[in-house]
């Protein structure tokens, strides 16, 4: 268990609260701090604790981070291998080998100290039970018994957020994600060191991946909620056509990832949503640190504009603009990622020749993967058009091998315009 910063103070005090030390609390909280804000981050399970996630950073992630962070790297991936459901594999060489594999339980526990060291209260062992708001100040009530009061929290409590349903969040998609993190022998480590995979699976819309670090490679598969015995199906048959099946893993877990809808609302009141519990997640890749991080600075700059804000008109101004400033950039990402994401579910096989044999598509995914520039930026290009156009007028396809009793018609991702 993390020291508190600061001595315990009574309640009733506090400027900001936030809920969740993941990458979107504990930069909220850091921000907040910093900015001169009596803060108390909140955390239901001890700190370090383990998080399902494949760990790695982009090239957005690595510029949200704070400067200096402590944060062990156990490998960075200059080579992507691509495959369509075990089939057409091809592997490709990054121009700026950018992904830095980490563990999640790492991360989060060095930006928690980061928001720590900028003097935000820590209380791990700590989850949010009720919350209320009345005469510009929220209320909230822990599963210690503690009732608690602030001029503005930020809800970081992941993807079963129980802020977010105060808030009102709704989705737009839904995935079910299967994962291991496994040992493996010098041979194998070997094998996957600098490289991961990505592999288009069987089930619309479903990948499966391996990230290498060092002596364990964390491996998953992800596809639409709805289907669990296939989805486990597929990642026995992923994991045993690589030969990790058999071994036993450190971590065998599952969760879900939620995309919200371009219309959800970020805040209530003065209760603001950020990260997993925004839904703020990339619909095609699932990539959620890069949205965390980037959500948790905005919502630590709007938490302190709360906290000084004179009344609540100001107040709501403040929060509002939160709002705007998320759709206006993460939200226009996601828009993008959306279309991206239709496209993907339609024709895999279109996106995967895309990919692995037309130079300027992997040009520029290998961009965006380093933080060069965005999915809506590549999903303006000429190329990207013409690709989603032409996806509209195809059968709908499934990747090699696929039973046909799988190929169903794809939703539709109502963020994705």
């Amino acid at each position: 268990m993390l020291p508190p910063s600061a001595p315990a103070r009574p309640p009733g005090t506090w400027d900001v609260i936030v809920v969740g030390a993941g990458p979107a609390g504990a930069t909220a909280a850091r921000v907040a701090a910093a900015a001169g804000c009596e803060t108390l981050l909140l955390e239901r399970a001890t700190i370090p604790r383990y998080k399902t996630c494949g760990g790695g950073l982009i090239g957005a992630s690595l510029a949200a981070l704070p400067p200096g962070l402590p944060l062990k790297v156990y490998d960075t991936a200059g080579h992507f291998t691509f495959a369509l459901n075990g089939h057409a594999e091809r592997t490709l060489t990054s121009r700026c080998p950018t992904i830095a594999m980490v563990y999640r339980s790492e991360l989060d526990a060095a930006l928690t100290e980061a928001a720590a060291a900028a003097g935000a209260t820590v209380r791990d062992n700590t989850a949010l039970t009720t919350l209320e708001e009345q005469g510009g100040t929220v209320t909230v009530t822990t599963n210690r018994g503690d009732t608690l009061r602030a001029r503005a929290v930020v809800g970081a409590d992941g993807s079963a957020s129980r802020v977010a349903r105060y808030v009102g969040v709704e989705c737009a998609q839904v995935d079910l994600a299967l994962e291991v993190e496994v040992p493996v022998d010098e041979r194998t480590a070997d094998h996957w060191r600098g490289r991961l995979l990505m592999e288009w699976g069987p089930l619309p819309g479903s990948f499966g991946w391996v990230f290498p670090k060092g002596e364990v490679c964390t491996a998953g598969v992800v596809a639409a909620r709805g289907n669990p015995a296939a989805l486990r199906a597929y990642k026995k048959d992923f994991l045993t056509r690589l030969g990790l099946h058999d071994l036993p893993p450190l971590h065998d877990t599952g969760h879900l990832t939620r995309c919200r809808r371009s219309d959800s609302p970020l805040s209530r009141g003065r209760v603001l949503v950020a990260g997993d519990a925004a839904a703020l997640v990339d619909h095609w890749s699932r990539e959620g640190i890069s949205y965390a991080l980037r959500s948790g600075q905005l919502a630590g700059d709007t938490a302190a504009r709360l906290v000084a804000a004179g009344d609540e008109r100001a107040a709501s101004v403040a929060a509002d603009a939160y709002g705007r400033q998320v759709d206006g950039t993460l939200g226009v990402e996601m828009r993008a990622s959306g279309t991206l994401m239709n496209l993907f579910t339609r024709n895999p096989g279109l996106v995967h020749t895309a990919v692995t044999r037309v130079p300027p598509a992997w040009r520029r995914l290998d961009s965006y993967i380093a933080g060069h520039t965005s999915v809506a930026a590549i999903m303006t290009t000429p190329l990207a058009r013409t690709a989603a156009a032409l996806a509209t007028r195809l059968p709908l396809q499934a990747p090699p091998g696929a039973p046909r009793d799988r190929v169903v018609k794809p939703r539709s991702i109502v963020s994705g315009g």
